[in-house]
């Protein structure tokens, strides 16, 4: 059976407030029973020790003294809970008795711990005694026995167990449809926050679930989808700038080679000219061929596809291997490299990933130099991680473009140098394998003075 939310919470309080209300129930009936044979005890043992001061020893045994009384007392007065007298011998012969026992007699239990309460049985009925001894002259010479009927006491204690037997069940039902209300109340917040969310659709992400004014764990739900909201909404307006970028850019280069071949089959060219046009759409094929695997590495990233094998390598021989394959970009603009290291540079890191991050960051400082210009890279390293600084003294990045850089396509003042070749896809590259090797990168730049990375590997 499925039960609604609101009505499991009723359910579970009921069944709480069931186990609550049965013990609380049952300590009273037990109190209450407690306290009736308490009283019944009372009032036992202080008739007993009244008795015994009215006992007469003689040579046949023991008896009461002015049983006379007794007699007149009883025809005199209705009593509603009698108590019932007898004297016995040592070995429990009866010896006398009370008026009011008649014919019958109570029970001598030999084996009984004097002073002691016990129910038994007087004539089919269940009474309460007490048996204590009689002594004379420090020596015990018989027993009196006093009883009283529990039928008045086992009456009330019984109309009090069916009074709380009956009132169990109301109390349950009545606190079930009161606890349904208030569950119903107390939910009613979730049923708004339900309502609102099923209203959010893509199209209508800018909707916020409305906070509840008390500060509590509704509040903290509210909070948390809404925080959830606003990082779906970024993240959706990144996929859509992305996607806009990426087909933007991948249609340049195809709107160029197709102007230029159109351009090429309007008339008879020379073999120079034909060449140059060939290689200038060979040239823009490589941009596409680069950007397109850039874009494939971002996506692989995002979709948590792991792209390397789990080689590991040392820092150092993965920038000198850096180094020879960037050499003709180095030679070309007769750049200054200089590599130092300090401490312990041994630790072994990601090849791939490490590859994948330092190559993109020395090629942006070769790229970004100056001709005849100076690339600073230092290694330093601890127990436990690595550092490679890579500074260079290039053209540098403005201010307000360094919040961007990790942007997807995003070319800080792009139009001020055209002849810098790049998608902007790098340092995008490069934030998310750092994320995923676990590591730290932090850039600092000043315009026209130039760039310096830090990125540490753990």
């Amino acid at each position: 059976m499925s039960l609604s939310f609101k009505k499991r919470v009723a359910l579970h309080f009921i069944l709480a407030t069931a186990l609550v209300v049965a013990i609380v129930f049952g300590v009273v009936y037990f109190i209450v029973q407690k306290t009736v044979y308490q009283n019944i005890d009372n009032d036992l043992s202080f008739e007993a020790n009244k008795h015994t001061k009215e006992i007469l020893f003689s040579k046949n045994g023991v008896k009461f003294i002015n049983k006379d009384e007794w007699e007149e007392n009883e025809h005199r007065e209705v009593q509603v809970n009698p108590v019932f007298i007898q004297l016995t011998n040592i070995s429990g012969k009866v010896m006398d008795k009370s008026p009011n026992l008649k014919s019958n007699q109570l029970p001598f239990i030999k084996q009984h711990k004097y002073g002691d309460h016990i129910n038994t049985n007087l004539n089919n009925r269940l009474v309460r005694q007490v048996q204590i001894p009689v002594e004379e002259n420090g020596k015990i010479n018989g027993y009196i026995i006093a009883a009283m009927s529990l039928d008045g006491s086992l009456m009330v204690l019984e109309d009090l167990r069916n009074t709380l037997l009956f009132l169990f069940p109301l109390v349950l039902i009545g606190l079930f449809f009161i606890s349904s209300f208030l569950a119903g109340k107390s939910i009613s917040p979730v049923v708004l926050i339900t309502n609102t969310a099923d209203r959010i659709t893509r199209n209508n992400l800018n909707e916020r679930i409305e906070l509840p004014q008390n500060e509590d764990e509704l509040f903290n739900l509210s909070s948390s989808i809404n925080s959830l909201l606003d990082r779906l909404e970024q993240a959706l307006e990144r996929e859509k700038q992305f996607t806009s970028d990426a087909s933007h850019e991948l249609r340049t280069p195809i709107s160029v080679i197709r102007g230029t071949l159109e351009v090429l089959n309007r008339k008879e060219r020379s073999a120079a000219e034909y060449k140059d046009k060939i290689n200038y759409c060979l040239t823009e094929l490589d941009r596409m061929t680069d950007m397109t695997e850039q874009l494939l590495i971002l996506a692989r990233f995002d979709s948590e596809t792991n792209l390397n094998d789990g080689a590991t390598s040392i820092l150092e021989d993965v920038v000198d291997q850096i180094v020879i394959q960037r050499t003709p970009s180095i030679l070309e603009k007769n750049i200054e490299l200089i590599t130092d290291k300090k401490g312990k540079t041994d630790l072994p890191i990601n090849a791939f990933n490490s590859h994948l991050i330092l190559d993109n960051l020395l090629s942006n400082a070769i790229k970004y130099s100056h001709q005849n210009g100076k690339i600073e890279v230092l290694i330093t390293g601890g127990s436990n991680s690595i550092t490679c600084i890579i500074k260079d003294h290039g053209i540098g990045i403005k201010e307000a473009d360094l919040q961007n850089i990790y942007t997807p396509f995003f070319r800080s003042d792009a139009l001020s140098h055209k002849e810098i070749k790049g998608a902007g896809l790098g340092l995008s590259i490069v934030k998310k394998a750092i994320a995923i090797s676990n590591g730290k990168i932090h850039i600092s730049s000043k315009y026209g003075e130039g760039t310096t990375i830090e990125v540490t590997f753990n």
